[in-house]
Parts: C-alpha cells; structure tokens; sequence
C-alpha cells in the first residue's frame, strides 16, 4: 500500500477495529515519509453476484449501487447512514446465504423493500415508486393500503376488559 499523497510505501497501522457488524476491518494508517493520515477498510472477498435485470441484461452485484439507491430513498429522513450500512450489509448476506451466484433483481428489490418499511415508511413508498415504475396515483395509494394493511395486522390486540 503506497501513501496516497507522497507515494511512499512506508505505511503503519495506528488504529484498528470491527465495522459493518464484523464484517469489516476500519483502519487508520499513516504514512511515516510525510505523516500523511487516511483509512482503508477491509472487507472479506466473496464470489461475484450476477443480478440479473428486468429486461434479462446481466451485470455484476454492487454494493455501491444499491446503497445510493437507498440514500436516495431516505433523503431528509431520520435514516441513518449506519443503519443503511446495516440493511445493506444483511441484503447482502441474505444473496450470499442463498448459495446462488446469480439473483434476479426482482428478488433484491424484495429484499430492500421488506426491510425499508420496517425502518421508514416515507422512505419506502420513494424506493417502491422507482422499483414498481408507478405510472399513475392509483400505484401509489394500492401501496400504501398495502403498508395500512401491513401496520394494521402488526399492531397488538387489545383485550376487552369486564
């Protein structure tokens, strides 16, 4: 690893520790030519996903990509970048678990979107207009009755007291 202001490769590890829930290693390193500080992550090298798109192009899984799409979604909302990390981080070990080295994005989608209405529901109409391709208002109201729905079953019954 060279400095990535003076080049040199003369680097050394001040600080380690976990990220991402173990699955990542943060460190912060300096560069003893110049003193120059930075971080790294290292993350487990797993085989490539091929997802495997609506209209049947093939493209490599990215992380990445997924992620901005989520911040996307949760602009201006009390989301998280940690907890994004997170939902990120669990879709993917979800896609891994399965064993298959390619996925539908239909099934990724899913994924994302059973989790987003867990967290926020503002979050998660904006991420199902763009993954459903709502063409008209009545799109958007079948999805939230579907989140009134959702709300409705999860909530506790009450018991009727004498």
């Amino acid at each position: 690893m060279n400095c990535n202001k003076c080049q040199s490769d003369d680097i050394r590890v001040i600080e380690s520790r976990d990220v991402a829930d173990g699955q990542a290693i943060r460190r912060r390193r300096m560069c003893n030519a110049c003193g120059q500080r930075f971080t790294t992550y290292e993350r487990i090298e797993r085989p490539q996903l091929i997802v495997i798109k609506h209209d049947g192009t093939r493209q490599l899984f990215s992380r990445d990509k997924l992620l901005g799409g989520l911040y996307k979604a949760c602009e201006k909302t009390p989301v998280t970048s940690v907890q994004l990390e997170r939902m990120v981080t669990d879709i993917e070990d979800s896609l891994y678990a399965s064993g298959d080295q390619e996925v539908n994005s239909a099934a990724i989608g899913n994924l994302v979107m059973e989790r987003l209405s867990l967290l926020n529901e503002v979050a998660y109409v904006r991420f199902a207009s763009v993954y459903r391709r709502f063409k008209d208002i009545a799109g958007f109201e079948r999805e939230l009755s579907h989140i009134r729905r959702q709300n409705r079953s999860s909530e506790p019954t009450q018991k009727v007291s004498d």
